[in-house]
């Protein structure tokens, strides 16, 4: 299929003209400043005893300058999660007092890496980059413009992977140095315990009653490190704002839920995913039992638990999820596993933002999702021939008797829209983001600004359309360094640099207008005010209202 240029919104049949957009602000994004070229042909990257050397509350770190940005790599912000610590709330680093190199990137976090490289597809695609995997894993990353005190904002980049994989580098995307120089910002990145580690609900075993929410108490570890030592490294304290994609924005949504996260952030943004309310806390106790007699321990042997290797460990926790199935359903849980738990204590246990008077009401959120988080054809060009009566028999199994009801309103609601692109519509549907943001307003204290991602890359004949995470890059400046979601060169990197500069604009001031886009009103439940990111912007009320109401 041959790529184009034209609003993806306007080639699904809902027309700029007809959602009564004025010409002047379409206009007006128009004239994008070329990228500045280098004057020189100069050194770039600079590191030495003496350089990038920044003080931290538990040692000095050394990192280097690369374009004129300090970066720090591998910071410890706690300790060793393996052994007597495993299960438990993260504990300090222990001091160091040689200056410690912070040049390479931390561990990745225990998670299974066999095979991970399997799809080349999806290798090529994302370029994922993993490190030795170890349960010394509470690092963190940092990007700074300069070692001063000028008290710069911060950004904390929370990875994706559900809360089972990823690191704070897997993709290029992730990194920080190109928003930094833009937006002269402060930005860190972290990994933290993920899986079984981080989430094993261990309470009704004999375990700590924080076990199911060590992973999460990991990030607000790393926030309380950031509250701590951030005005080292040119930072400033008190304008911190949180931003995660996929099952990072699931991890945003939850730290504006736990209460010792108060005032550790100011604002949040939220990609690609959400959640309302943590894991179902009698399925997680129940899970937990069920580890211990998977390993054939008793209750109460936590000790012994906490010695088995590591990948073993995995494996004994898959079984028990596996063998949990039943009463995963008796509960109507669609996915078992391992997940922040809703626990009163640790992580409100009421559903998200119900409370006006919570601290989360005072949090400005940015939410944004993608036009095709799904694409069924991107490694299957045939399916770009299905029929819509091909599509409703495709979707039956998830949608039951309502799938063909679903499949006729998105056709109407999207008239221009082909079979395929129907498809991908409806399994990428904004349900989540729109409750999520229908929630969040409802406490009244805070705006919240809603985003629908529709660029398509052209790529894979067109194939990989508006996908998941193919955003990210996007937000951080970074699409001529993700040249494998954007293809690379000026088209991605004008839409870029309006998304940037606006979210830079809400990370300095917790508003995005005025970086490019056109202006961005406050999301509302009664007109769905949604920003279309695409080569030409546009702000649109409820664009995929009639399709949606199908799905309820």
């Amino acid at each position: 299929m041959k790529p184009t240029r034209r609003n993806f919104i306007q080639s699904l049949g809902v027309g700029v003209a007809g959602l009564g957009i004025s010409q002047q602000a379409v206009a007006n994004t128009a004239n994008v400043p070329k990228s500045a070229k280098p004057v020189a042909d100069e050194q770039i990257l600079f590191v030495g005893d003496n350089i990038a050397i920044a003080n931290t509350e538990h040692g000095k770190v050394r990192g280097f300058i690369l374009r004129g940005i300090h970066q720090f790599l591998g910071i410890p912000y706690g300790a060793d999660t393996s052994g007597k610590n495993r299960f438990m709330p993260p504990q300090k680093p222990t001091p160091w007092a040689d200056v410690r190199p912070a040049l390479w990137w931390g561990n990745t976090a225990p998670q299974i890496m066999e095979k991970r490289y399997a799809n080349t597809y999806a290798s090529f695609v994302d370029h994922w980059n993993y490190d030795d995997v170890s349960e010394d894993c509470l690092k963190l990353n940092v990007w700074t413009t300069a070692l001063d005190t000028q008290k710069r904002p911060v950004i904390v980049w929370l990875h994706g992977g559900g809360f089972t994989n990823g690191n704070a580098i897997e993709q290029d995307g992730y990194h920080g140095e190109n928003i930094a120089r833009l937006g002269n910002v402060v930005f860190c990145s972290i990994n933290h315990r993920l899986g079984p580690f981080g989430y094993s609900h261990l309470k009704a075993a004999g375990g700590h009653p924080a076990s199911g929410n060590v992973g999460s108490l990991d990030m607000v570890a790393a926030l309380e490190w950031v509250k701590n030592n951030i005005a080292n490294f040119g930072g400033d304290p008190s304008n911190v704002t949180i931003i995660g994609q996929s099952g990072g924005g699931a991890k945003v949504t939850c730290l504006m839920n736990m209460p010792s996260a108060k005032g550790l952030f100011h604002k949040a943004v939220a990609l690609s995913g959400s959640s309302l309310i943590g894991a179902n806390k009698e399925y997680a106790e129940k899970l937990g039992l069920k580890i211990m007699e998977e390993a054939g321990l008793k209750q109460g042997e936590i000790e012994k638990l906490q010695q088995i290797p590591w990948r073993e460990y995995i494996d004994i926790t898959t079984r028990a999820v596996d063998k949990m199935a039943d009463e995963a359903k008796r509960l109507n849980i669609q996915r078992g596993g391992y997940s922040p738990v809703s626990d009163g204590e640790y992580l409100n246990d009421q559903a998200f933002f119900s409370d006006s008077n919570h601290f989360s009401s005072n949090i400005p959120l940015m939410i944004c999702s993608t036009f095709n988080e799904q694409s069924p054809s991107r490694t299957e060009a045939s399916l770009e021939n299905i029929t819509l009566a091909e599509v409703k028999t495709k979707i039956a199994p998830r949608f039951g008797a309502k799938s063909g009801e679903i499949v006729d309103a998105f056709a109407k609601n999207f008239p221009k829209a082909r079979p395929i692109e129907i498809w991908s519509l409806i399994l990428s549907n904004r349900k989540n983001a729109v409750a999520t943001a229908d929630a969040k307003v409802s406490q009244q204290k805070a705006p919240v600004y809603l985003a629908w991602f529709g660029w398509q890359p052209p790529l894979f004949d067109g194939r990989m359309r508006a996908f998941h995470c193919d955003d990210i890059c996007f937000w951080f400046y970074n699409t001529d360094l993700m040249l494998t979601h954007t293809g690379g060169g000026k088209r991605p990197r004008a839409l870029s640099e309006k998304m940037a500069k606006s979210f830079l604009n809400f990370v300095k001031t917790g508003n995005p207008n005025g970086g490019g886009l056109p202006p961005w009103k406050a999301y509302s439940t009664q007109n769905g005010e949604t920003m279309i990111l695409d080569d030409t912007p546009a702000l649109v009320n409820n664009p995929d209202g009639e399709a949606r109401k199908a799905l309820a």
